[in-house]
């Protein structure tokens, strides 16, 4: 059966501009780091798309490792883009990155200027596309010259394989001083992608301040620390969960009885305001006017629509803001 995008799309959906660009992005972009690889439900990766997309979210943010296995989330993204959004890539802001373990030998992982590229090139292949909207590099190289990663993109913007730029996992010093090379090149670098959460706020140690000082966008991932920040774990760790699996990044070590202790107070507070703890945990990243977008990854279409439900209440009190802090010392 064609699809066919709903006419109400951009109704009800937010967009924030990235810094200083020209470019807007949806409050809530979309994530493919987990379950859109070769191992998952490729229906199912069709639906979350399409009702993504349905509900104003043009934002779908991957990179060359996804999957698994490594490059199969470009693949089965490329492959829904054919089949599905025929006639849409205008509407859609599609970001890559490379900057983790690829493929074997001294090329296929870090900063250099021979991955970056490579890479770039082995991504949009997957995809089937001409250019990505946004290409990152993933992670700081301590051994490569910041010079070098900052000419490699730069030279895919130039060769139209990207439009913009962006950084990843980048320090505060870091941003400043890649920041500075972009600028004198002339490149559109315009976004960082931090890992931020109610568990993991080192960016409030100077990067968000540094972002809008130079005008940049910022798109927080793991913004649910990997599933704490939910109901999931309030009872002991499920066996079909993250953190039951001996692989993977939440591991069950990370799952304290002090984090959960602070989740069942957290739970207390979002029943008051009428959320989950889930809707609560993204709302309160929203509240930064430093921060464009928060990237949600999603297993089903139900827990898509229920973290999109966030959006209908992420006004916080000066009492509500408070009374996180306090649980979260």
């Amino acid at each position: 059966m064609t699809y066919v995008p709903n006419t109400n799309r951009y109704d009800k959906m937010k967009y924030r501009r990235c810094g200083d660009s020209g470019l807007f992005l949806p409050e809530i972009s979309l994530g493919l780091w987990h379950n859109f690889g070769h191992v998952d439900d490729y229906e199912n990766c069709r639906e979350m798309l399409k009702f993504a997309f349905d509900q104003g979210i043009t934002h779908f943010d991957l990179a060359n490792n996804y999957g698994p296995p490594p490059g199969s989330a470009e693949e089965n993204f490329g492959k829904i883009l054919k089949q599905d959004f025929g006639g849409l890539r205008d509407e859609m802001v599609i970001s890559s990155k490379a900057g983790y373990t690829m493929w074997d030998g001294p090329y296929g992982d870090w900063g250099s200027r021979k991955y970056i590229i490579s890479s770039c090139d082995q991504s949009l292949k997957r995809m089937g596309l001409e250019y990505v909207d946004i290409f990152y590099t993933h992670r700081p190289d301590p051994e490569t010259p910041v010079e070098e990663t900052a000419l490699a993109l730069d030279q895919l913007v130039k060769q139209g394989k990207a439009l913009y730029v962006g950084i990843s996992n980048y320090k505060p010093q870091q941003t400043e001083a890649i920041e500075k090379i972009f600028k004198e090149l002339r490149t559109p670098f315009i976004i960082h992608q931090p890992r931020y959460s109610m568990f993991d706020r080192w960016v409030e140690d100077g990067l968000l301040e540094t972002l809008k000082k130079l005008g940049k966008g910022t798109i927080v991932f793991s913004p649910l620390a990997q599933g704490m920040l939910t109901d999931r774990y309030l009872d002991g760790i499920p066996k079909d969960s993250r953190a039951a699996r001996e692989t993977g990044h939440l591991q069950q070590d990370a799952v304290t009885e002090e984090k959960i202790n602070q989740v069942r107070k957290l739970k207390i507070l979002a029943d008051e305001r009428g959320q989950s703890i889930a809707q609560m945990a993204i709302a309160w990243l929203l509240r930064h006017e430093v921060v464009t977008s928060v990237l949600l990854g999603a297993s089903s279409v139900r827990q898509l629509q229920q973290n999109l439900d966030t959006l209908e209440n992420t006004a916080f009190t000066a009492d509500e803001l408070a009374k996180i802090e306090e649980i979260l010392k």
